[in-house]
């Protein structure tokens, strides 16, 4: 076949090969392109791709249930929360029940993406360094929002002649690296209590350092996943009820963050991605991780100042402070995330440009695998003709819109550019491609 007449899939990670499933399921002809050589993405432990940022003990924080994609269930005998080696072993039999690995080419990088002439000429790279340029009638994004971390900025001051190590949690892997130091992690989202209270074990002091104050979700409420006893029927209520719901739940379970040394968070609850973690508060009641606000500066030495205008001896800093979301097949006047921003109708289609996916670029109260599944038939219904987009006038408003309600509801930070609540937004891609039906 013509690949003019293909679908271009970028990536074979938990979006890309949902991706694949969807349009090989309807009959729509796609090449899918992987720089490793596995499928899985950032759940591939140190996947050649270079693009994995999965630490050994990772384990999910959304529950085997809610993780799944609907046409393939997870193991039963998987645990609730499943780690990430168990996670690719399903990606993997995902992959071969459907039949897809045949289809996708491993160790070929997608160099360049460009609209030419009605189509997307697609440059392609092989191990040897080989080029390859072929056209498409469409292009479906599944790189990730994961890989390419974003360090502090600007720098704190004195950290480059700071005689400790500095890493960022993209780059950390073993717990070794934290034995018998004093470890400063700075972050307080979920890789950053997971590297804290790993190292308060086995390093010889752990400080927690933050900006703001967090709300830590159990991973367990009355016996159950805490995303499945947060019912999705809670979800229909208006924010203020779940808000009030979520609020006695932890209340009954953690209590006040301050009491366990936590500042107090300056923002609602569900006005920022919530902290998971069923160890963090007990390694902060044992004394065991040390509370600090942010870094202010580093002193000489192996010195670091904070906020507060106290000092400690650090070995190793370790930034957990985020990703960018970056497209290096795109030049920059074509497409870019500035500031993590994606002008995306109902986060997958360009307006600008159509013909352009994006699958899995939303940061959930949740998991992304159904949200891009469900992404992704929604794109495969536009694709096969059984769905119709809005009008480009109609696709903006909605987008300027969006964007609007997202500034209302969660502070400001680049880490909520992309935040989408999971059943809500589910429901929103079901409407949608109602809609898209009608105006076929």
């Amino acid at each position: 076949m013509d690949s003019a007449e293909k679908v271009c899939i970028i990536g074979a990670g938990s979006s890309g090969i949902v991706a694949a499933q969807v349009l090989g399921a309807r009959g729509v002809a796609f090449d899918c392109f992987e720089k490793g050589s596995q499928i899985g993405g950032n759940w591939r432990f140190e996947n050649d791709n270079g693009m994995s940022s999965a630490y050994r003990s990772l384990h999910i924080n959304t529950s085997r249930g809610l993780m799944a994609y609907r046409t393939f269930p997870m193991p039963e005998h998987y645990p609730h929360y499943p780690d990430h080696f168990q996670i690719a072993a399903y990606f993997d039999e995902y992959v071969d029940h459907f039949g897809l690995r045949k289809s996708i080419r491993f160790r070929t990088e997608v160099a360049a993406v460009k609209p030419v002439d009605g189509e997307w000429e697609v440059t392609v790279q092989d191990a040897d360094g080989n080029e390859e340029k072929n056209r498409y009638r469409a292009v479906m994004v599944a790189n990730g929002h994961h890989w390419d971390p974003r360090w502090p900025e600007p720098p704190f001051p004195g950290s480059d002649a700071f005689e400790g190590e500095q890493i960022h949690a993209h780059y950390y892997r073993e717990p070794e690296i934290l034995r018998d130091k004093r470890v400063l992690v700075l972050g307080i989202g979920n890789s950053a209590v997971d590297i804290a209270v790993e190292s308060s074990r086995i390093g010889t002091k752990t400080f927690l350092a933050m900006r703001r104050g967090a709300y830590i979700m159990p991973k367990y409420l009355n016996g159950k996943p805490t995303d499945e006893a947060a019912s999705k029927l809670l979800t229909r209520a208006p924010l203020s009820v779940q808000r009030f719901v979520l609020g006695r739940m932890l209340g009954l379970t953690a209590g006040d963050m301050t009491s366990y040394g936590l500042p107090e968070p300056d923002h609602k609850l569900l006005e920022a991605h919530p902290t998971v973690s069923a160890e963090l508060l007990s390694r902060l009641g044992h004394g065991d991780v040390l509370v600090k606000p942010n870094i202010d500066r580093f002193s000489g030495g192996r010195t670091v100042g904070f906020a507060d205008g106290s000092k400690e001896e650090i070995d190793l800093v370790v930034y957990c402070t985020g990703y960018k979301i970056t497209f290096p097949f795109f030049e920059d006047d074509f497409f870019a995330a500035k500031d993590n921003r994606l002008r995306l109708y109902r986060r997958v289609v360009s307006v600008e440009h159509p013909g352009l996916f994006f699958i899995g670029f939303v940061q959930p109260l949740g998991a992304i695998m159904p949200i891009a599944e469900a992404q992704s038939e929604w794109a495969a219904d536009v694709l096969g003709g059984r769905g119709m987009l809005p009008a480009a006038a109609e696709m903006e408003a909605e987008v300027s819109d969006a964007e609007a309600r997202m500034r209302k509801r969660y502070i400001a930070s680049k880490r909520h550019t992309i935040q989408v609540d999971f059943h809500p937004y589910l429901r929103e891609i079901r409407r949608e491609r109602k809609l898209a039906a009608k105006r076929v």
